[in-house]
């Protein structure tokens, strides 16, 4: 399998999807932006299959398909053993509860299946790289349609074990500044922000940063709106 780093190697990704067209038109894009597509699935069922045997990258994963939706696949492919891919998701609704479905069942991240070209390559880059996808703006609007939240200032028992440092570092997480900029707000290097960014999935027990900013919209560590 092809490193997730830029470190000079190609980013590998499995493009599924049940339109054979829009199939070939994402490997276009990805390969003529040197990026590497080893494979396709035309289903869910189809795709862990792919996965497991591929072990990509990347998967840019359609939501509604036959057999198995993207959803339960991305949940299947989260599941297996070794090394697991980054999962963006392609939707054609911009909030639909599959799509907060697919961020809770592992997926990094999604893009309307109308974004332009440069986009999509920006967004597989992206998360190849383990940052998030996914606007924390639209996180807080998918949590709450399908959520209740607390009120702010309640510390929530899921964040009291992380320090007064990591708990910083999950606010500006969630708001979807990146490790760079964390670390020009907390005036600390980017090693170190990634550094806490380490522990706070470690000590949440979580796979990447979208669950992170998931945790603190739910919680109520961030509001809507908060900047």
């Amino acid at each position: 399998m092809t490193s997730r780093t830029d470190g000079g190697q190609v980013t590998s990704v499995v493009v599924v999807d049940d339109q054979e067209l829009v199939r070939m038109g994402f490997r276009l894009i990805l390969e003529r932006a040197g990026l590497d597509v080893v494979g396709e699935a035309g289903d869910g069922l189809e795709a862990v299959e792919v996965v497991r045997d591929l072990r990509p990258d990347v998967v840019l994963m359609d939501i509604r398909m036959p057999r198995l939706d993207g959803v339960e696949a991305t949940r299947r492919i989260m599941e297996l053993v070794g090394s697991r891919p980054r999962v963006l998701v392609l939707t054609t609704f911009d909030l639909d509860e599959y799509v907060y479905q697919a961020v809770r069942a592992g997926a990094s991240g999604f893009l309307l299946k109308d974004v332009t070209p440069e986009d999509l390559v920006h967004a597989v880059r992206v998360v190849a790289r383990g940052e998030s996808m996914l606007a924390p703006a639209l996180i807080a609007r998918l949590l709450e349609q399908f959520t209740t939240r607390p009120r702010a200032g309640e510390l929530p028992p899921e964040l009291a074990q992380l320090s007064e440092r990591e708990t910083e570092v999950a606010r500006l997480v969630a708001q979807g500044l990146s490790n760079a900029e964390i670390g020009q707000r907390l005036f600390l290097s980017e090693a170190t922000v990634k550094t806490y960014v380490s522990r706070l999935l470690t000590k949440l027990q979580l796979r990447d940063r979208v669950q992170v900013a998931v945790l603190a919209f739910r919680t109520g560590l961030v509001q809507v709106g908060e900047d």
